[in-house]
């Protein structure tokens, strides 16, 4: 399975590009928050490199690859597809608002903002806030200017504070505080999850 390619840029179509790694060309389709960072990229001067979130079925034999700048990006789209009805093509299409906005919208039950995705009308956006509210929290404290870089934590209060800044470009004292806001209100908290839920609840009093 394809998890990372980086190469030449060949080709750049409205909604995929083209990359040759090693020998190969690859055809990686974009979604559209990731489209907006292909703007100044030339075709055969610029090296790319995409985490891929692939996909190949019985139904749909042609692989499908679809590329992300950051693995985090990754992981919320790969969060997404598993609502019901929800299809690789058709999250890539949806995502068009940035994915914090995306993450925020669903924890806070805004059918409204869901709408906005590209090909998702009123049952559908109900359908992802169902299946998706509560596991997305993380997401939502995403910065929309942050640069992620995977984090490798130790135990579970670090790894909540290494991805707040590394992932979440937050400052190191100001996710600190937010961790401590956090078990200070739920004493509880025995898993990385519920810490960032916690810090998500705390953040949107």
């Amino acid at each position: 399975m394809i998890r990372y390619i980086k190469g030449l840029m060949l080709k750049k179509e409205d909604d995929r590009v083209v990359v040759l790694a090693n020998g190969v060309g690859y055809e990686i389709l974009l979604p559209n928050v990731v489209r907006q960072t292909y703007n100044q990229k030339k075709v055969g001067e610029d090296e790319v490199e995409l985490y891929i979130s692939f996909h190949q079925t019985i139904q749909q034999p042609k692989p499908q690859l679809i590329g992300f700048n950051f693995e985090i990006e990754r992981e919320f789209f790969e969060k997404f597809i598993t609502v019901k009805d929800i299809g690789p093509a058709l999250a890539a299409k949806a995502l068009v608002l940035p994915i914090p906005k995306i993450a925020r919208a669903i924890e806070e039950r805004d059918v409204a903002t869901i709408m906005r995705l590209k090909g998702i009308g009123e049952r559908k956006a109900e359908m992802i806030i169902s299946e998706l509210r509560g596991k997305v929290g993380k997401f939502a404290l995403m910065r929309e200017d942050a640069i992620p870089i995977a984090p490798e934590p130790e135990d579970f209060r670090k790894q909540v504070e290494e991805v707040l800044v590394r992932d979440l470009g937050h400052k190191v004292s100001e996710a600190h505080q937010m961790v401590n806001e956090a078990i200070k209100q739920n004493p509880s908290i025995s898993s990385p999850e519920q810490l960032f839920e916690e810090v998500y609840r705390g953040r949107s009093r």
